[in-house]
């Protein structure tokens, strides 16, 4: 980055340059040696490292109260929903659950000898009569580094977190337990790491077991016991969300604006394509009625007669031969009986003779030569 900021100002000659943005960017350098990484960029890259992790924790902690708040309004609003008969059922059910919550053993305070005392019989199994300090570091140092870092002291607390917080409870919030340790965690810190760099050497935790504290220490205050915001905040807190949902319900209506705008933009081009439609049949319907009659007339207007198929005539002809004969044609055709003089005229007339070859007379005479 200093590379690129030295060619931006050497090159551009109007760039304006942050020089305290640029050098926060590299705190931790020592600027007095610009060649070799020596003890001091050590501490000073220590000491950036260790400020990050403050804020982060400090992140933390404001994301934690916002959880809270944000428990508690939700909790209000749905009250204000319930009947009166059903609104003290569910404040009477939210005390019950906060006693039982309440109802567990005493928490000791994190790094005192009643807490070190513990782990070292519980989870260490050993007797508690002959706890020694030294030999408790060196049994929790689990990466032999010779310190303990966060990760190994967050894990002397589990079994007091395990005192306030089972998951399998309705009444214990296990983001309340991550909370816990953090704060653990920081009190530990804040009275064993005199250095402040976030670990605890050896040397410090044997001078934290000299302490008058570390002996007489009292109980440990939990989360639930401990004021994480007051009512002014959650008001203001309210009336963020408010907004945010206002500003929500605004977008939403604009989006909803725009949708109906975009749909009937798309109705209206709809039509204006089955218009398009319909007069390009009209103009294809009136081109193919044009083409026809060019076709009809010969070069010089005069109309064209297509002369009619053989097959035509012969099914012309065809027809009218199908076609009923007059009544008295089908009259001269058929046959009726005669009146009684006709017929006895018919019977006395001869038959005329019918003419027989030579052969079938003398089959009929052979006696004949």
């Amino acid at each position: 980055m200093l590379i690129k900021a030295k060619m931006d100002a050497t090159m551009e000659e109007n760039v304006q340059i942050d020089h305290m943005s640029l050098l926060k960017q590299f705190e931790h350098l020592d600027p007095q040696n610009q060649h070799t990484f020596e003890a001091r960029d050590l501490e000073l890259l220590i000491q950036a490292a260790t400020k990050d992790l403050e804020n982060y924790d400090a992140a933390r902690h404001e994301e934690f109260k916002r959880y809270e708040m944000m428990k508690e309004h939700e909790r209000r609003e749905y009250l204000k929903s319930l009947d009166e008969e059903k609104r003290k059922m569910e404040e009477a059910h939210y005390e019950e659950m906060k006693k039982k919550h309440r109802e567990h053993p005493k928490v000791n305070v994190p790094g005192s000898m009643d807490q070190l005392k513990e782990v070292w019989e519980e989870t260490d199994g050993l007797d508690p009569n002959e706890f020694n300090p030294k030999t408790f570091f060196k049994l929790h140092d689990t990466n032999g580094d010779g310190v303990l870092d966060e990760q190994e002291l967050e894990a002397l607390f589990t079994k007091e977190l395990e005192k306030v917080y089972d998951p399998k409870n309705e009444e214990d919030d296990m983001v309340e337990m991550e909370e816990e340790r953090l704060r653990m965690r920081e009190h530990v810190m804040k009275n064993v790491d005199t250095n402040q760099d976030r670990l605890v050497t050896l040397d410090e935790f044997l001078k934290s077991t000299e302490r008058k504290e570390f002996n007489e220490a009292d109980g440990w205050e939990t989360v639930d016991e401990t004021q994480i915001y007051i009512e002014e905040e959650l008001r203001r807190f309210e009336q963020e969300l408010s907004a945010q949902e206002s500003a929500l319900n605004q977008r939403a209506e604009e989006l909803r604006k725009e949708h109906e705008q975009l749909q009937q933009q798309q109705i209206e081009l709809n039509a204006q394509k089955k218009e398009y439609h319909q007069a390009v049949l009209q103009m294809e319907q009136k081109k193919a009625q044009q083409t026809g009659a060019e076709a009809a007339a010969g070069p010089n207007g005069e109309l064209k007669f297509q002369p009619e198929a053989p097959h035509a005539e012969s099914e012309n002809v065809k027809a009218v031969e199908e076609q009923p004969k007059p009544v008295e044609q089908q009259q001269k055709t058929e046959v009726h009986p005669g009146a009684p003089g006709e017929a006895d005229h018919q019977v006395g007339q001869k038959e005329p003779e019918v003419p027989h070859s030579q052969g079938q007379d003398q089959q009929a005479h052979p006696g004949q030569s």
